[in-house]
């Protein structure tokens, strides 16, 4: 129960008191539960000194990240488990870090989960956790499917999925109702163009949604998280099992077909995994959160509805940079002692670079902290740098300037159904988001003939 006199009188007073109390409570209970060993599945909560590159207000870094960046662009949070860990913030100091090499940085993240007893569901894998060589032999599957000139193939796909999304929305907008952008628009166009991509049945949409979201959830630490893996790399693991025999239209057929003696099913399933969930869920907050703007700015949505392709991708940018909704590069584990922007970083410390300071450091450009569509495109850091830069940024940059272009164009009038104060954003996400976007369409223009 609250009591009222406490939360008005007392907490100010004890906050700056018992938070620091709380962190070292909080971290000796860690330490102690993984005295015989590191394992981040057993991780039920994550220490408040670790939750500040995951915290926001609103769209905004909070007042705390801001201050970390202006007076510590390296900073140490703590130690854990006898080793440091650290937030870089500075735009500078985070391209050192992502772009250092593998003889300085590991991202191998299975080192500290015990793999014992797990299935081959429950293993870790991804891009974005390994080191060269198996990273580089990953990598070399995916990058030729990527390029711009296969990438130009799913663009009249693309279109139709969106048409036919903003057609649901006309429709759930009949009447002046507020329509929700999460379920209606951000989320399924881009996991029906990932499952069309990778040739995979889009039936299951509302439990994706769910297990989408959790596995970047970190408000039980590790635990919730690698659970919820699990399941989805089951499923992709099976789809690979399936069409070994029979390959489908998609990349899992194509790898299957170019490459299916070299890599077995749990190893496809893990890169299917990858492509997966990078593909959608990061896509579905761009667009859902991208929405909000685009409502609230009107420059933006002129921009997106002129014939110019420059603005189009102008818009974009600003939108990737400023959003930033990866908010935490994957962890790096420092291989060797190291310096970054002048701090000492020891051996086996662990650093996170926050991607969404880095964004609106003011050493970058002036200015950064606003939304600004008319922006010249910044060196941003969206889509991470050097070797564990997204492999499918270009097919994200497609899917956002062509779903909110169409977006604009359908729906000019589109305005927010409820103030940024009564929106859901999620807590303590790797993946920022928002979990519904009530919006009002204002008038279909096709419907209304004004096409």
């Amino acid at each position: 129960m609250r009591i009222p006199l406490f939360d008005s009188l007392l907490r100010p007073v004890l906050d700056p008191v018992l938070g620091p109390a709380k962190q070292r409570i909080g971290i000796w209970l860690l330490n102690r539960t993984m005295r015989n060993g590191i394992d981040l599945r057993k991780l039920r909560f994550l220490p408040d000194a670790f939750t500040l590159p995951l915290r926001r207000d609103g769209l905004d870094p909070v007042p705390e990240l801001v201050k970390a960046q202006a007076d510590e662009p390296v900073k140490k949070l703590a130690d854990l488990f006898g080793k440091g860990v650290w937030m870089v913030s500075g735009y500078d100091e985070a391209r050192e870090v992502l772009a250092g090499g593998a003889e300085v940085w590991s991202n191998d993240l299975g080192q500290f989960v015990s793999q014992e007893g797990r299935s081959d569901e429950e293993q870790i894998g991804g891009l974005g956790m390994t080191d060269p060589p198996l990273h580089t032999a990953l990598r070399r599957y995916l990058t030729p499917e990527f390029t711009m000139r296969r990438l130009a193939r799913l663009q009249p796909g693309i279109e139709a999925i969106v048409e036919q999304r903003l057609d649901a929305m006309a429709e759930a907008g009949r009447d002046g109702r507020p329509v929700d952008m999460v379920e209606e628009f951000a989320f399924a166009v881009p996991f029906d163009v990932i499952c069309d991509l990778l040739g995979l049945p889009v039936d299951d949409r509302a439990r994706f949604l769910e297990l989408g979201v959790a596995r970047f959830d970190l408000t039980e630490g590790g635990a919730g998280a690698f659970g919820a893996a699990a399941h989805t790399r089951e499923f992709l693991i099976n789809a690979v099992r399936e069409q070994r025999a029979n390959p489908g239209d998609g990349l899992i057929g194509a790898l299957l077909q170019e490459h299916g003696d070299e890599l077995d099913d749990v190893t496809l399933g893990g890169i299917a995994d990858g492509v997966f969930l990078g593909g959608y869920e990061t896509s579905a907050s761009m667009l859902a959160l991208g929405a909000y703007l685009i409502a609230t700015t009107p420059k933006a949505g002129e921009m997106l509805r002129s014939e110019n392709a420059e603005q189009v991708n102008q818009v974009v940018e600003e939108l990737l940079r400023h959003l930033c909704v990866v908010q935490l590069a994957f962890l790096r584990f420092a291989k060797q002692d190291v310096v970054v922007g002048g701090v000492q970083i020891k051996e086996g410390d662990a650093v996170g670079v926050s991607l969404l300071a880095a964004n609106r450091d003011p050493r970058l450009a002036p200015g950064l902290d606003e939304f600004d569509p008319s922006r010249e495109p910044t060196r941003h850091l969206a889509f991470g740098w050097g070797m564990h830069r997204c492999v499918g940024a270009e097919l994200a940059r497609m899917e956002l300037r062509t779903a909110l272009r169409m977006l604009a164009e359908r729906f000019p009038d589109l305005t927010m159904a409820a103030d940024i104060s009564e929106l859901d954003f999620r807590k303590l996400s790797a993946v920022y988001g928002v979990e519904a976007l009530p919006v009002l369409t204002g008038g279909d223009r096709v419907a209304s003939g004004r096409a």
